[in-house]
C-alpha cells in the first residue's frame, strides 16, 4: 500500500510516489497556531487536512510508525501586545504565558470538536529557545548570518539557491510579513534570527544580549529537535510558502549542511467566507469557537462533524468558499449516513484509493457516501462504512438524546404524519426538511394489521 501513496510536492511542483526516509518512523511537521486569540476557520483547514494525512499514514505504515509534530507559537509581537493589554501588572514573560495558555486550551478544545487527533508531539516555541540559539550560532559560524544593530540576521545572498520553494529570484523578493526593511540589512530579503528586546518585551538571555527569536527560526528549531535535520513531510497553508517556509529551509539547510529540510512540502489552499477574503474589516471573520458554540454564522450553531465535512468536500490544494450553503450541504449529506460504532474492519478500497491520490478527499467523500447507502440497505456492510468514515475522521457516532430533543422530534414526526394522512403533502415536506436538518432519518410505512400510515425515525448524527 505504501508504494501507492502519491503526494503533490510544492518543492518540485509534481505529484510523486511517497517514499519515507524510514518506513518505521514516518515524520511530518505542520505549522501550528500563534495563540494570541481564538483560531479562525482559516486556521482550521490545515489542522483538518493534515489530520486526514496523519490518519492515512498511520493506516499505511502502522499506528506506531508515524511521528506528527505540530507546534504552538507562543512568542510573537501580537502575543506581546495582547499580554500588555490584558495583564499589565505581570512580568511580560508571565503575561504572555497567561495569554497563550488560555488560547492554546481553547484551540485544543476547538480542534477536538472538529474530530482532529492530537499530534504525536506539540512543541512550544518558548520551550525551545536553547535550540534556536544553537542553530543561530551554527549559522554565524558557517558565514550564513551576521550581527547588525543589536540583531542577528540571515544573509540570503550566502545561499546559492535561496528561493527554491517559492521559485522567486532573490532580486525580485521583498521582505515578507514580520520582517522590517531597514538600513542595517545587507540585502532587503535578509531576515531576523534574533532581535533585541526592550524592557516591555519578553526576552531570554543569549550570546547577543537579552532578546527573542525571529518568527522563522522557531519552526527550524522545533522540527529539528523532534524530527531530525531532514524529515519526510512539512505542511501548512499556502500563505506560508514565502517567506516562512522559504526561510525555514534556508536556516535549516545552512545550519546543518543538508541539501533539503523536508523531502515533501504540502500546502493547503486559501479559505474565503461567503465569497470574500476573511477579515475583521469585512465583517466576515469567523472563529471555530463561534461556529461551534454561538449562533453567529447562519443564525445557528454547527456540529464539528459538519464543519469537518464541509472542509473535506474541496480538494486541499484548491481554494474553498466557506459558506452557510456549504455547511447545509454537508449537514444534509451526513443526515443520510448511518450512525456507527468504531469498527475493526478495514476501510474500503475505494476510499483508500482516493486518499492515496494526493489526499483526494472529494473522491473519498463520494465513495464514503456510496458505502453509507449500501450500509443503510444492508447492515452487514456497516463495519466497512464505519472503518472508512473513521479514516476520514467522519464517523457519525451514535448519540444519546436528551428528553427535550427527543420530545421535539416526536412532536414533529407526529405532526408530519397527520399532514400525510390529510394529504397535505406540502406541509409534510416542510416538516421533513426540518427533521432532516436535525439529522433525523424518517422511514415511512404501513401498519400490517390496519394498513394505516406509520413513521419511525432515527437520529443519524
Amino acid at each position: 500500500m505504501g508504494e501507492m501513496l502519491k503526494l503533490y510536492n510544492t518543492l518540485t511542483r509534481e505529484k510523486a510516489v511517497f517514499q519515507p526516509i524510514d518506513a518505521t518512523n514516518v515524520r511530518m511537521y505542520v505549522c501550528g497556531p500563534t495563540v494570541y486569540d481564538f483560531a479562525h476557520i482559516g486556521n482550521a483547514r490545515p489542522v483538518i487536512v493534515f489530520d486526514v494525512l496523519f490518519r492515512l499514514l498511520k493506516h499505511v505504515f502502522g499506528d506506531g510508525h508515524v511521528t506528527y509534530a505540530r507546534n504552538i507559537t507562543d512568542v510573537d509581537d501580537k502575543i506581546n501586545a495582547r499580554a500588555l493589554r490584558d495583564f499589565p501588572d505581570l512580568p511580560l514573560n508571565d503575561a504572555i504565558a497567561r495569554v497563550t495558555e488560555k488560547t492554546a486550551n481553547q484551540f485544543h478544545s476547538d480542534v477536538a470538536a472538529l474530530g482532529c487527533l492530537p499530534p504525536s508531539v506539540e512543541p512550544r516555541a518558548t520551550d525551545n529557545i536553547k535550540q534556536m540559539i544553537d542553530i543561530i550560532e551554527k549559522l554565524l559560524a558557517r558565514g550564513h548570518a551576521y550581527e547588525a544593530a543589536g540583531e542577528v540576521l540571515f544573509d540570503t545572498k550566502s545561499m546559492a539557491d535561496y528561493g527554491e520553494l517559492s521559485k522567486r529570484p532573490l532580486d525580485e523578493q521583498q521582505a515578507g510579513a514580520r520582517i522590517a526593511v531597514e538600513s542595517h540589512k545587507k540585502h532587503p530579503a535578509d531576515f531576523v534570527l534574533w532581535k533585541r528586546s526592550s524592557e516591555t518585551e519578553p526576552g531570554w538571555e543569549s550570546p547577543w544580549g537579552r532578546g527573542r527569536p525571529g518568527w522563522h527560526i522557531e519552526c527550524s528549531a522545533m522540527s529539528g529537535r523532534y524530527l531530525g535535520e531532514v524529515f519526510d513531510i512539512h505542511g501548512g497553508g499556502l500563505d506560508l510558502i514565502f517567506p516562512h517556509h522559504e526561510n525555514e529551509i534556508a536556516q535549516s539547510r545552512c545550519a546543518h549542511g543538508t541539501s533539503v529540510m523536508a523531502n515533501v512540502w504540502m500546502h493547503n489552499g486559501f479559505v474565503q467566507v461567503e465569497g470574500r477574503k476573511m477579515s475583521k474589516s469585512e465583517g466576515n471573520f469567523v472563529t471555530i469557537h463561534e461556529l461551534l458554540a454561538e449562533e453567529k454564522f447562519g443564525g445557528r450553531k454547527w456540529p464539528g462533524l459538519v464543519l469537518r465535512l464541509a472542509m473535506l468536500m474541496t480538494h486541499y490544494r484548491e481554494p474553498i468558499d466557506f459558506s452557510v450553503k456549504r455547511l447545509e450541504e454537508a449537514e444534509r449529506l451526513i443526515a443520510k449516513w448511518p450512525s456507527a460504532d468504531v469498527s475493526d474492519a478495514a476501510p474500503d478500497a475505494s476510499v483508500l484509493e482516493a486518499l492515496s491520490d494526493d489526499l483526494n478527499t472529494v473522491a473519498a467523500v463520494q465513495a464514503l457516501h456510496q458505502l453509507a447507502q449500501a450500509a443503510n440497505a444492508d447492515t452487514s456492510k456497516l463495519p466497512v462504512f464505519a472503518a472508512s468514515a473513521a479514516l476520514l475522521g467522519l464517523l457519525p457516532e451514535k448519540v444519546a438524546l436528551d428528553a427535550g430533543l427527543s420530545a421535539d422530534i416526536e412532536a414533529k414526526v407526529a405532526l408530519r404524519l397527520s399532514h400525510l394522512k390529510a394529504k397535505d403533502f406540502a406541509a409534510a415536506d416542510v416538516l421533513r426538511d426540518e427533521l432532516t436538518a436535525l439529522g433525523v432519518q424518517l422511514k415511512d410505512g404501513k401498519d400490517k394489521d390496519t394498513g394505516e400510515r406509520t413513521t419511525t425515525w432515527e437520529l443519524k448524527r
